[in-house]
C-alpha cells in the first residue's frame, strides 16, 4: 500500500515544475498541481506500477492540462514573469522584446521537440526525467532538446 502523504511530500515540487513548464504560469501550475495529487489520489489504488511514479503523475498533469484547455478554449498564452537579460538562447525566451518571437518558433515546433525543450527550459526537469515522461533514456532527452535548440536557431537565422 502507497502512502500518499510520502508521495505528496516527495513529488511535488518536482509536479509542480511540470505543471509550470506546461502552463507558463504559477497561479495556475499550482492549481494544475493540487488538481493532479486529488486525481492521484482518486486513483492511487489503480496504480499497477507499470511505470515509475513520477511519470505516472506528470501523465496525469498533462491529461488534465489539457483537458482543461479543451474545456475552456485557452490559447496558449505567454508567461506575465517574462524580463531576463537574455545571454542564452533559454534566457532569451524570458526577455519580453523577443520573447514572442522566440515563442513563435517554439509553438510551430513538431512534437517531441516541443515538449522537451519546453519541459527543459520552462520546467527545469533533468534529462533523466524528461526521458522517463517519454520512456526513453536520459540520452534521447539529451539529444531531442538539443535539437530543438538547433531549430529554433535556424528559424531565427
Amino acid at each position: 500500500m502507497i502512502e500518499f502523504e510520502e508521495v505528496y511530500e516527495r513529488y511535488f515540487k518536482n509536479v509542480y515544475k511540470y505543471a509550470l513548464s506546461l502552463t507558463h504560469n504559477t497561479d495556475l501550475a499550482e492549481e494544475l498541481t493540487q488538481e493532479t495529487f486529488f486525481k492521484a489520489l482518486k486513483a492511487i489504488d489503480r496504480f499497477d506500477g507499470r511505470c515509475k511514479l513520477f511519470v505516472w503523475l506528470c501523465q496525469i498533469a498533462k491529461n488534465t492540462y489539457f483537458t482543461s484547455r479543451q474545456k475552456h478554449g485557452r490559447e496558449d498564452e505567454l508567461p506575465e514573469e517574462l524580463g531576463w537579460d537574455g545571454a542564452s538562447l533559454e534566457e532569451r525566451f524570458l526577455d519580453r522584446e523577443i520573447g514572442f518571437e522566440l515563442h513563435k518558433r517554439l509553438h510551430a515546433l513538431e512534437e517531441p521537440y516541443k515538449e522537451v525543450f519546453s519541459l527543459r527550459t520552462f520546467g527545469e526537469l533533468p534529462f533523466q526525467q524528461i526521458g522517463a515522461l517519454f520512456g526513453k533514456t536520459e540520452s534521447w532527452a539529451r539529444v531531442t532538446y538539443h535539437r530543438a535548440k538547433l531549430k529554433i536557431k535556424e528559424d531565427l537565422s
